[in-house]
């Protein structure tokens, strides 16, 4: 049977827009946002994905205050026949894209479950095109992903426990992104070679980190091997819409990350890059508060719930996690990618963002022998 969508010229394969082109059960499309209100102190972030080779769709909020994460997941059957992508939505969670690429509007209504919120976004930047991003083990593609970026403003409604936060555009900035592709999602597959083979100094490094000044964006995105070899870099500067001006590639940024002594946590980072006519752009980062990533919102290794995962039909619940004094979830935060409100310096303008950044087990650039080496 066709899907509704087959009825719009959309279609990039000779198959029904039921199918995806990879039949690789990792298929995934996502949406990610965060939210902030430049103080670090209220932190949102939150996300809705559609798994279709494994039949779930599932949604998470998770808002960050001063290292308690409260955080609403919801899941459900996804029939990619019959389900309605145009308007995305999960059970209390759904997504309306007023003005694709411009304007968006996000709403939760679980209040009994901790997080009632209804927000628009709306870009401040055109979204831009990251470089396409592949890795490989054993031979085997494990990721093979899409993405844009962008930034921008939010103005609405946002209850977190009982507390009410007003969402005002001229204070409240954030990202977003959309991804689409291959990447583990679900449950866990069979470990088989990868992890009888499993390097016991292999690690990751990942930094992450778009940025809205008033006049300019930067979207920088770089991932490095245990030696530093790179697997993913862009570091890109966007102009307004209304200068038609290209985005700009500001070539190989080089990092200055300094850590917490006796951690890996930032503390602040420079990172150094050039224009087109090899003019230094030199951005000076402030990590403030944060969420991290599986402690709620169902990234890494979080051991109660991650993308894609089957918990049945119609499924939600709401959960709370003390990342400052739970003692377990500050050890599974050593091994996570943190989310950073990030304010930012760039030739004496002002910024706000995201830092995104994860530097797990060995890292001979950064100094980290193994996954014991935190900052002297």
């Amino acid at each position: 049977m066709p899907a509704p969508l087959d009825e719009f010229p959309v279609h990039q394969t000779p198959l029904s827009m039921a199918r995806v082109a990879s039949s690789d059960r990792n298929f995934y499309d996502r949406y990610y946002f965060n939210a902030h209100d430049r103080t670090g102190d209220v932190f949102v972030v939150t996300g809705y994905g559609v798994y279709p080779n494994l039949g779930v769709k599932d949604a998470f909020v998770t808002v960050g205050r001063r290292g308690r994460h409260t955080t609403v997941r919801l899941s459900d059957a996804f029939d990619a026949a019959n389900d309605d992508r145009l308007n995305p939505a999960v059970g209390a969670y759904r997504i309306e894209v007023k003005e694709p690429l411009n304007e968006l509007r996000v709403v939760c209504d679980a209040s009994d479950q901790g997080i009632a919120m209804d927000l628009t976004w709306r870009g401040s930047f055109p979204a831009v095109d990251e470089e396409p991003h592949v890795l490989l083990r054993d031979g085997r593609v494990i990721l093979d992903a899409q993405r844009f970026a962008q930034v921008g403003t939010w103005e609405g409604t946002l209850n977190v426990e009982g507390t009410d936060y007003a969402v005002t555009p001229d204070t409240w900035l954030g990202t977003r992104d959309r991804s689409w592709g291959i990447r583990p999602s679900g449950e866990a597959e069979p470990p088989g070679r990868a992890a009888a083979e499993r390097d016991p100094d292999g690690g990751m490094w990942w930094t992450y980190v778009p940025l809205r000044f008033e006049d300019f964006a930067i979207i920088v995105i770089v991932q490095e091997e245990p030696d530093g070899t790179r697997t993913l870099n862009q570091a890109t500067r966007v102009w307004p819409a209304a200068t038609g001006r290209r985005p700009e590639q500001l070539g190989w940024p080089e990092f200055d990350i300094e850590y917490a002594s006796g951690t890996r946590n930032p503390v602040r980072a420079t990172l150094r890059m050039k224009d087109l006519t090899g003019k230094p752009v030199v951005v000076e980062v402030e990590p403030l508060g944060h969420v991290v990533l599986n402690c709620g919102p169902g990234y890494g290794m979080d051991p109660t719930w991650t993308h894609g995962q089957w918990r049945g039909r119609d499924w939600s619940e709401g959960v709370v996690v003390d990342t400052a004094n739970d003692e377990a979830a500050a050890g599974r935060a050593k091994f996570s990618i943190i989310d950073h409100v990030a304010r930012a310096t760039c030739d004496g303008a002002e910024g706000w963002g995201l830092f995104e950044h994860g530097c797990l087990g060995r890292h001979d650039p950064s100094g980290f022998a193994d996954f014991t080496s935190v900052a002297p």
